[in-house]
């Protein structure tokens, strides 16, 4: 009886006990420009990110970036904290979800939200990653908009790499470029 338990517990738990892809980390940090082209003033600043791996198939992740609007006196902050979970599909692809609370603050607005992502990260070569995810994001001040995200990582070592994401959304987009250390 407690070998068929064992099994049955075991069988249960296979589809979660798959680690990331080979070549692909879930711990990072990257830091570096951001910018956030709209349909009027644009804006450019500073971002951080971040990943840890706490179990094989899940991570948390963070991010915060703080821009100024072109031509205006005004500055805003963004931040996004959340929970991926990854599923090795091959040996270099890992099906990607993602959901996310997101806090936008600025100097007339500040408005909570959240967002889901789901996609694929893979190694496409032995010195590049990429990604693609298709999210939603909806807030209290804001309403829920689909958008894609697109991104990607040029490996120079192990550990350091080069990286840029854009996040498009309804005609707008936020893209990001700097350098990312990884463990």
């Amino acid at each position: 009886m407690k070998k068929s338990l064992l099994a049955l517990t075991l069988l249960a738990a296979a589809p979660f006990a798959a680690s990331a892809a080979d070549g692909i980390s879930y711990n990072y940090v990257e830091g570096g420009y951001i910018a956030t082209n709209v349909d009027g003033p644009d804006s450019d600043g500073w971002a951080i990110k971040g990943s840890a791996a706490i179990a094989p198939n899940f991570h948390l992740f963070g991010e915060y970036s703080g821009q100024d609007v072109d031509d205006f006196n005004v500055d805003f902050d963004q931040w996004r904290v959340g929970l991926g979970y990854n599923h090795e599909l091959s040996a270099r692809t890992d099906l990607l979800t993602r959901v996310a609370y997101e806090k936008y603050d600025g100097d007339f607005v500040d408005s909570d939200g959240y967002s889901v992502e789901v996609g694929v990260n893979s190694l496409l070569t032995n010195n590049l990653v990429g990604y693609a995810l298709a999210g939603y994001e909806d807030g209290d001040d804001y309403d829920g908009e689909f958008y894609g995200r697109l991104g990607a990582q040029v490996k120079f070592s192990p550990n350091w790499s080069a990286s840029a994401d854009v996040k498009m959304v309804d005609g707008d987009t936020q893209w990001f470029v700097g350098p990312r250390f990884s463990w």
